[in-house]
């Protein structure tokens, strides 16, 4: 079309001026010139016209049309988008739909588009007349079958032909699970595409995916459907003003920047997103996603590969940009379980269990906040800390990416006498502020003595002084600060750049793929990880703070011992990491569960240290189920100088299910401890639930044997440690209340009965981990608070409760409880 336009330019206008004359000197033209020019004008207005006329048609249909984000975002930004374009050739129409019923669906969409805003600088009268063109521009209508979509296909095509219009092209946003996702694109395919000539954009919203295999999946079934080229993933943090300007900022300060954006200069990148609200109302979806992937697997990185990327020559060419992103999403160097340390808000499993009717018994291991630690294997970025953080029930709101170069000057004189824009000795620091926080909107911060930044003035301009205001230690003063002209709203700024087909913002199938492989084997290894528990808010104290030493990462706050002074005295949780005191007459360890864990697997490996010195080997029995597997991770990962290899590991109880089984005990231990150490396979001794091809038969004599296993091995079968939980009835081990066998008389190993699925189980008895060198209870989770308060009362009545019956004959057992299960 625009070939065709010059074409007109260059017929209508003569490309020299025919001579002046002169009259007295004044400069005139022939009489029938002005005639021509005059023809000339209007023939190329009205070519403009037929031109403009010519972009042609375009309809948007909003699926999920009467859902959140349409309400707040994209209704708006549609609005937004009419705004920009009204006037400049297209025509448009705008199609709601959703699910809900015509009549429902016509009269929440009339609500939201009464509620639509136009700029703070259009004038009244201007804004309600296409505040009304927009409203009869849009309808609410019913899709759900594939008669629906061949319908509103039929109904497009209807109105170009009766409008004499030619069609553009159809955006079709999918602001719907992703459940849906593959239905909808079918029918959309097969009935809803537009015609020959015109072009199809689909938009879909993450998330993209719950990891690599199942984005794959995704990916695969949309591909069958719809060309790269045509689908757009939205990460709106793409849209955000201060992010959207990191590449043009880079591009336009190429000079200064060339000798600082590289491991020379930079000492550490950080990329935060922090919120101050918690997940109440959406722990659905956090249970299945986590902080991880809602925030740090696509906003947060997305914004990583802006900062390390290589910078095109070009970087209005959208298939450079998406290129440089892919190689540095290439470059990350492959995370591991100690790139990370978690939290969880402490009201957040009890959200859980009321939003999902959730069992008492339940406790979330879902992260309510993540810092990592990444790393940019490539000559300009190797060795340079990229720090991501962001969590939920925070101090404060705000999102940011902060670049600290390194400072390596001494300044002389006092620090009174420095000139902010020249001493050396000032931090030096660039930050594109997405938002909120004390500043309260997106800026671009660059230290005095770094450089002026150049950037658009047209779209950006100098902030004004605010005395009293700091940022990141230093009075804003400080920096040279700016902010945008006109604040715009992601959404609006992203559902521009679809129009427009400009694909840079947006994550291609490439991308998305190269993300997930980066992050999948991190979220795998740490989905069993038990995050440290967090007030919430200003609360927190220090309790989140980490730190880094090469590629691992950790909290700051270590383990304090503190002995608590009697009843009624106890410090707060918040006070310290450790406390000791007395739970049943035995010793007490209660902390956060981190340090609970650590402190517990200290504890083993002290045991195990002593035993192997003096006897030459180490017999340790271990629970199973879900309370010991962080433990079991710990073992193996951070005690490398445990003696394994005279460590004799036996089980205490076990589910009458094959070995091999999810739900086998062993299956866990062998998950989570023994593929990572190295134990003589004639020291690891699994119960024998599963004999002639039969689970638990009386007739098989399983506990018979597995009990002369442990008289023939174990000296006078007292274990140097048992470790054993504490179930919400009060049981231990497979010892259930009113258990018929275990509680007491010889017999070393039971078959007993569980209410619980697999219901067959066998259990060392009571008599015999009461002949233990040391017993340990690991007490873990708020719903352990009733069962803890029970048995802290309870007298020896293993019927009722099978855990008072616990108490070594000769030797010492220790309670290991997390603040959430001790003090509630």
């Amino acid at each position: 079309m625009k070939s065709s336009k010059r074409e007109t330019k260059r017929h209508l206008w003569p490309s020299v001026a025919p001579p002046l004359l002169t009259i007295d000197g004044i400069g005139t033209r022939p009489p029938g010139c002005w005639k021509m020019l005059t023809v000339a004008v209007c023939m190329a207005f009205l070519a403009c016209l037929q031109a403009q006329e010519l972009q042609g048609h375009v309809s948007i249909i909003l699926l999920g049309a009467t859902g959140d984000l349409a309400k707040k975002y994209l209704w708006q930004g549609l609005f937004q988008l009419y705004l920009d374009e009204v006037g400049k050739g297209y025509s448009f129409s705008f199609h709601g739909a959703a699910l809900t019923s015509t009549k429902q669906g016509q009269e929440l969409i009339a609500k939201v588009l009464e509620s639509l805003s136009c700029p703070e600088d259009m004038e009244p009268g201007r804004c309600a007349e296409l505040k009304g063109q927009f409203q009869r521009l849009s309808q609410y209508r019913h899709l759900k079958t594939n008669e629906d979509y061949m319908a509103l296909s039929k109904d497009i095509e209807a109105q170009l032909q009766h409008e004499g219009l030619r069609e553009a092209g159809r955006i079709f946003y999918f602001s719907v699970p992703p459940f849906a996702y593959a239905d909808i694109a079918r029918s959309i395919n097969s009935s809803c595409r537009p015609g020959p000539g015109a072009w199809l954009r689909v938009v879909l919203e993450k998330p993209f995916g719950h990891d690599y295999v199942s984005a794959q999946q995704l990916a695969t079934e949309l591909g069958s459907f719809f060309q790269e080229e045509e689908m757009y993933r939205v990460d709106h943090y793409l849209g955000k003003q201060a992010v959207a300007q990191i590449l043009p900022f880079r591009d336009q300060n190429r000079k200064a920047l060339d000798g600082l954006w590289n491991r020379h200069h930079v000492e550490r990148v950080e990329i935060i997103m922090k919120e101050t609200v918690d997940a109440e109302g959406r722990t659905s979806f956090y249970e299945e996603y986590g902080v991880i992937r809602d925030v740090l697997q696509n906003h947060l990185t997305e914004v990583l590969t802006l900062v390390a990327m290589e910078l095109p020559y070009n970087i209005s060419s959208s298939k450079a940009v998406l290129q440089h992103k892919l190689q540095a999403f290439q470059a990350l160097r492959g995370l591991q379980k100690g790139s990370a340390v978690l939290g969880q808000y402490q009201a957040y499993s009890r959200q859980v269990r009321r939003e999902q009717q959730k069992p008492d018994s339940f406790y979330s291991l879902t992260p309510t906040f993540a810092g990592i630690l990444v790393h940019v294997d490539n000559l300009r970025w190797e060795g340079v800390p990229f720090i991501l953080m962001s969590g939920k029930a925070l101090d404060e709101r705000v999102g940011y990416i902060r670049i600290l170069f390194r400072n390596q000057a001494y300044c002389a004189q006092n620090e009174k006498r420095w000139v902010v824009d020249q001493s050396q000795c000032l931090p030096r620091q660039i930050i594109f502020y997405i938002g909120h926080g004390e500043l309260g909107s997106p800026a671009v911060l660059v230290s005095r003595n770094l450089f002026r930044p150049s950037l658009p003035s047209k779209s950006w301009k100098e902030v004004e002084g605010r005395p009293g205001l700091h940022l990141f230690g230093r009075p804003i003063s400080d920096y040279y600060a700016y902010s945008p002209v006109r604040e715009q709203d992601a959404y609006s700024v992203l559902i521009s750049h679809i129009f427009h087909g400009r694909k840079d913002s947006f994550i291609t199938t490439e991308n998305l793929l190269a993300s997930w492989v980066f992050w999948t084997p991190l979220l795998d290894s740490l989905a069993h990880e038990v995050p440290r528990l967090y007030p919430g808010g200003a609360e927190n104290g220090y309790l989140l703070d980490f730190e880094f030493s090469g590629a691992q990462l950790r909290f700051c706050q270590q383990q304090l011992e503190q002995l608590v002074p009697g009843p009624g005295s106890a410090p707060m949780p918040s006070n310290f990491q450790v406390l000791t005191a007395k739970y049943r007459e035995s010793p007490l360890i209660s902390a956060w569960p981190e340090e609970l864990i650590s402190k517990l697997a200290d504890d083993i490996e002290a045991t195990a240290v002593r035993a192997v010195r003096r006897f030459g080997e180490f017999h340790l029995a271990l629970s199973g189920g879900s309370s010991p597997v962080p433990l079991l991770e710990q073992l193996a990962t951070g005690h490398f100088g445990f003696p394994w290899a005279q460590t004799h590991l036996w089980l205490v109880d076990e589910r009458c299910v094959p070995l091999w089984d999810p739900e086998s005990n062993f299956q866990g231990l062998q998950a989570h401890l023994l593929r990572y150490i190295r134990v003589p396979y004639y020291n690891i001794h699994p119960m024998p639930v599963h004999l002639h091809q039969r689970l638990c038969a009386e007739e098989d004599q399983g506990a018979q044997m597995y009990a002369s296993e442990i008289s023939a091995l174990v000296t006078n079968s007292s274990f140097d440690l048992v470790l054993l939980g504490m179930g919400t009835d009060g049981h231990t081990a497979s010892l259930f209340p009113q258990s018929p066998a275990g509680l007491d008389g010889t017999q070393p190993v039971v078959l007993t009965r569980s209410p619980y699925k697999p219901h067959q189980r066998m259990s060392l008895s009571l008599p015999l981990i009461n002949r233990a060198r040391k017993v340990a209870v690991l007490v873990m989770g708020r719903v352990k608070r009733e069962i803890t308060m029970l048995v802290s009362r309870a007298g020896h009545e293993p019927k009722k409760w099978p855990i008072s019956g616990v108490l070594p004959s000769s030797g010492q057992l220790v309670w290991y409880m997390d603040y959430e299960a001790f003090l509630g």
